[in-house]
């Protein structure tokens, strides 16, 4: 065998040298002079370097002990029988460079084959998998030029803008397939089975608009050269569609828990001021368990279709209660009807209880002066009426009231439009039921994530998106929103494992270190 591998007589001698100059400069006059502050700054440096050695040592261990082998194979079948020491990579940490040595197995006119890759999962690139998941965190939480910067503040590692991009789509490549792998535990079956959806606009790159969009802004004309100007966003934006799905055990409710009369509520608050402080029980179902899902590439009914396939993993025989929660959008309706009924699952449609108060509120304004009192005390009225089952009522006394006191077509057309909507909507207004079963009756956590997950990240000043981007990033946010980044991370490493080394060292041993 030919080449160079590393001695082991001492492993660890390059880190214990570089520990040894790090004691002389503690213990140094330099150092002494410092504050606190340029302490740490100093320390950090010099640790990162300590860190980087001990790496170092420990590849260079790992190489000298690595046994010739007389099986190795590449994805052609064919056995390499040359084999020679002290093939070298470079690999970038989050401490450094540092050099993998390791046996290149050859034969002529074929690729060599690396063994050792395989048991080091080394990566296809240079960065490391530290400092990948590192700039995935980084981007899910800011641009991309702060990412590179809070890399190198981080790692003292520099590292281009294409090549951190690249990096954030290939961390998300695995996220549909874990959340298929990812085990939910079992929820009681007196829970209800909660999936809620709704969409927010991205201001995409021209190229990656629908069809229609894109027409629309090809057809617009700005007021400036340089950039989008207020309201021209519109026909720029392509619609991220989110979905969540989560169990929720159930905490009936009156409809005068939701809205209360002025005197419930000085009857309450003196309740509350008489009585000793203690832990107040739930007053809404809480959301256990949680499933989301955002993209930007896939439409209305796949995103759907997506949060069944979640909701069938838990209750496969279809025995709980499945509550759909959403602010009224017809394509939504369409979906979620079209995918209960191929799929034979008896579901309830809800509208959001918050989206009903709006169009009360559009018909408050026809009949008060704005900020008038009266027109709280009405809107609360009118709310209980729905809670307890009686938008159809609610409807037609908003129309007869428009009707007695004449007013004309502009003055009513607040209160038309909610009337409108009570009676094209009323087959999804029932509250009475929900509450009395004890179901969220808001789309709240959906709309949290909608601004969380799309609003404060991908409308950043300025911003404009590439479907793949923006897809990665709406998968790496909603990871890290529900809490399971970390067990994200540890499969996708597995996956890549065998993306790249799996068919090249199937037949192989894991070789010991």
């Amino acid at each position: 065998m030919q080449g160079h591998a590393p001695a082991c007589d001492d492993a660890s001698a390059h880190s214990r040298e570089c520990f040894g100059e790090l004691e002389d400069w503690m213990a140094s006059e330099d150092a002494a002079g410092l504050q606190h502050g340029e302490l740490e700054e100093q320390l950090e440096v010099r640790g990162r370097e300590l860190m980087r050695r001990l790496f170092q040592d420990r590849l260079d261990l790992t190489a000298a002990r690595e046994e010739r082998r007389h099986d190795v194979t590449g994805e052609d079948g064919v056995i390499r029988t040359r084999a020679e020491r002290g093939r070298e990579r470079p690999l970038m940490t989050k401490f450094g460079q540092v050099i993998a040595s390791r046996i290149a197995y050859r034969s002529p006119g074929r690729p060599n084959v690396h063994p050792a890759d395989a048991a080091l999962n080394l990566p296809e690139e240079k960065h490391s998998h530290g400092l990948r998941k590192l700039a995935a965190i980084e981007a899910a939480r800011g641009s991309i030029d702060a990412t590179g910067a809070a890399i190198t503040r981080a790692a003292g590692v520099t590292i281009g803008k294409r090549q951190l991009e690249e990096m954030i789509r290939r961390a998300a490549a695995h996220v549909d397939a874990f959340y298929l792998w990812h085990v939910v535990l079992p929820a009681p079956d007196d829970h209800a089975l909660i999936l809620t959806f709704d969409g927010k606009g991205i201001v995409m790159l021209p190229g990656a608009l629908r069809p229609a969009t894109a027409k629309a802004a090809a057809a617009a004309e700005n007021k400036l050269a340089t950039r989008l100007s207020p309201g021209e966003k519109n026909g720029r934006k392509r619609m991220a569609e989110l979905a969540c799905v989560y169990d929720a055990a159930p905490v009936p409710r009156t409809p005068e828990e939701i809205i209360s009369t002025p005197a419930q509520k000085r009857r309450k608050k003196k309740a509350q001021a008489a009585a000793p402080k203690k832990k107040q029980k739930p007053r809404e179902p809480q959301a256990k368990g949680k499933w989301l899902t955002a993209s930007v590439t896939d439409d209305i009914p796949a995103v759907i279709s997506s949060a069944f396939d979640e909701g069938e993993r838990r209750d496969p025989g279809h025995q709980r209660e499945w509550v759909v929660l959403i602010d009224g959008n017809n394509t939504q309706i369409e979906a979620v009807t079209a995918q209960a009924a191929s799929r034979g699952i008896t579901v309830t449609i809800v509208i959001d209880f918050i989206h009903v108060l709006e169009y009360l509120w559009k018909a408050a304004w026809s009949f008060f002066g704005k900020g008038t009192p009266a027109s709280e005390e009405w809107v609360a009225d009118q709310a209980r009426k729905i809670l307890h089952g009686k938008a159809r009522q609610v409807a037609a006394g908003i129309r007869r009231r428009a009707t007695t006191y004449g007013y004309s077509p502009a003055e009513r057309a607040g209160a038309g439009e909610c009337a409108r909507y009570l009676e094209n909507k009323q087959d999804y207004l029932d509250y009475a039921t929900a509450l009395a079963k004890g179901w969220p009756i808001a789309t709240g956590i959906i709309e949290g994530a909608c601004r969380n997950i799309v609003k404060d990240r991908m409308d950043i000043t300025g911003a404009r998106w590439g479907l793949g981007g923006a897809e990665a990033i709406l998968k790496l946010r909603a990871l890290i929103a529900t809490g399971d980044f970390e067990d994200y991370w540890r499969y996708h490493l597995r996956r890549e494992h065998e993306r790249i080394h799996h068919a090249k060292y199937r037949d192989s041993h894991v070789l010991a270190a």
